[in-house]
């Protein structure tokens, strides 16, 4: 170098430091834990973190005990609106990283039964606070103390760390998929998407109220040998078996997974095939909220919406896009036609969280033990018989005749128990109770499908921020079924719900029969698929088609005209 150049450094170095970039700052960090508000003590739970404008996001780790402080990070998007990113902890310190300086939000959660923490921190140039972070999750309902347990049937998380992320929900049961399979001619034994061995089909407990089965399989068939052609989706749910055949036919796989104690969970009522399943035995549940249904912002918005019947009165645009609620209704719809058909299919919640961008739990089905003790053998016997309300946040508690869901009253119209009073009309006494967090907007029965809105009174006097009771006498003339639903909104005015299994009501003489509105229906659902899978599907496959629209034929033709 000359000295005319090694001059002009200096130069640069002594009088031109703004050419410069800026120094490095130390890589700040915010340390903290969460805890129960209660007791103090620190409490598993999930922690969200984001810059103060909610467009950057950041996962913790956990610090404190050595071989069990455990942090699962969760990160799904869809787009910029549909953001999902969490961290899953034990109930240990947690520290947040290589931060620079700024504002924070960190947002501490426990599923639905805590509200959450949510605290804003400036983090100052020194990257160092003046103390830990300290959440505090305060309990506004505890449903395990009056023996309701909670579920998400649809996991597609590995079960290395699901026992820290059960802890971390609060979520009493889940079923993560040990295989998965999208092709028709793809067997789960030998094509499974999920690379890890098949696991030994033994129950695996976090504690002794949180647990999960990690033998399950999803047959979610969008090809045919690699071509498009899309069928949907169905879970086989606590089996022990890899299962080593294709579907369809879906005969085969009832026949290898019942004898182990199997369920069968409907994943989505409006995927082609869908309809055919229940009417042949192969749905036991029905996901009233689904893996559409998030906690962020509704980004799923024309799936298969073109099945929508006018009848259902949904609103669709032109480009065939339903709302949110638009969503949900249409499932509550579609499940209303089967139960009226006299398939009794329960309701379940899966959120298919690992996929989506959603909480594992966000959507849970809460399923009633009459003992208070939870036993996971009983619960998924309690799942299948439908003993049990959904969710996505409100708690909503029925009974008729003092049966809770799940339960078959046998009813005589005339006589002297079905006669009021003075103050209230003839019929089957209804209690419904709701406990919510967020305001109430509408509070229902649903009576075979007809809607009985319901007054919101005033607060029964629980922790909850919101709550009613409404009592009711339902006239009934011929066997029926009975179900509560409650939608409550958000801030941000999203829609929250909850809704009951149905109470059975027996009425001797008089069955339960479908609206000829809704046999048309499904009958037209089946018959359309009947016709796409010609020449395509196997002659056992379409025979099951054929099944099940014989099915709905019959429901047809005993239908009423109730327009």
């Amino acid at each position: 170098m000359t000295l005319d150049r090694l001059s002009t450094c200096f130069l640069l170095v002594f009088c031109g430091l703004s050419a410069l970039p800026p120094p490095i700052l130390t890589a700040g960090e915010i340390t903290g834990s969460i805890v129960d508000a209660t007791s103090g003590e620190a409490i598993p739970a999930r922690l969200s973190v984001s810059s103060a404008d909610g467009k950057t996001w950041y996962l913790a780790t956990s610090t404190g005990r050595e071989g069990l402080a455990a942090a699962i990070p969760y990160d799904k998007r869809r787009g910029e609106k549909s953001v999902e990113v969490h961290t899953a902890l034990s109930a240990d310190p947690f520290l947040i990283a290589d931060l620079p300086p700024g504002s924070y939000r960190l947002t501490a959660t426990r599923g639905h039964e805590y509200r959450p923490a949510v605290v804003e921190i400036t983090l100052p140039e020194s990257g160092k606070l003046d103390h830990p972070v300290e959440l505090k999750l305060d309990r506004w309902i505890h449903l395990a103390e009056r023996g309701w347990f909670s579920g998400d049937v649809h996991c597609h998380l590995p079960s290395e760390g699901l026992k820290t992320v059960l802890l971390a929900a609060d979520l009493n049961v889940t079923f993560p998929l040990a295989a998965w399979v999208t092709d028709t001619a793809h067997k789960p034994s030998e094509n499974n998407k999920l690379k890890e061995a098949w696991p030994r089909p033994n129950l695996q407990f976090a504690d002794n109220t949180h647990v999960f089965w990690p033998a399950n399989t999803e047959y979610e068939l969008f090809t045919r040998e690699g071509e498009k052609h899309p069928l949907g989706a169905v879970l086989a749910i606590r089996h022990r078996e890899p299962l080593d055949v294709t579907v369809p036919p879906v005969g085969p796989i009832i026949e290898k997974t019942r004898d182990q104690g199997a369920l069968f969970d409907l994943d989505k009522h409006n995927w082609p095939w869908s309809m055919m399943l229940p009417a042949i035995g192969a749905a036991d549940l029905f996901e009233l909220t689904n893996n559409h249904v998030w906690e962020t912002a509704f980004g799923v918005t024309n799936w298969y919406t073109e099945y929508i019947p006018d009848y259902m009165n949904i609103p669709v645009s032109d480009d065939g896009k339903i709302d949110e609620r638009g969503w949900l209704d249409f499932g509550f719809q579609n499940w209303y036609a089967l139960l009226n058909c006299g398939i009794r299919i329960a309701p379940s919640a899966g959120t298919g969280s690992g996929v989506h961008p959603v909480a594992l739990g966000f959507g849970r089905v809460y399923v009633r033990m009459p003992e208070r003790e939870f036993d996971f053998n009983e619960w998924v016997d309690g799942l299948k018989l439908g003993r049990s309300f959904v969710t996505t946040g409100p708690m909503l508690f029925l009974t008729a005749n003092e049966k809770h869901p799940g339960s078959t009253v046998e009813w005589n119209p005339k006589s002297d128990e079905a006669k009021g009073s003075e103050e209230e009309s003839d019929g089957i006494p209804v209690i419904v109770r709701v406990e919510s967090e967020h305001p109430i907007e509408s509070m229902e029965l649903v009576v075979n499908g007809d809607l009985i809105p319901l007054e919101i009174g005033g607060s029964i006097g629980t922790k909850a921020a919101h709550s009613t009771m409404a009592r009711v006498r339902v006239n009934i003339e011929r066997s029926s079924w009975i179900a509560a639903r409650v939608f409550t909104k958000t801030a941000e005015g999203r829609p929250r719900f909850a809704h009951t299994a149905p109470v059975w009501i027996q009425v001797e003489g008089k069955p339960l029969r479908p609206k000829l509105l809704e046999a048309n229906y499904l009958l037209e659902r089946v018959e359309a698929e009947i016709k796409r899978h010609e020449n395509k599907l196997s002659k056992e496959a379409l025979a099951e088609f054929e099944k099940a629209a014989d099915y709905y034929r019959e429901q047809k033709e005993r239908a009423v005209d109730e327009k």
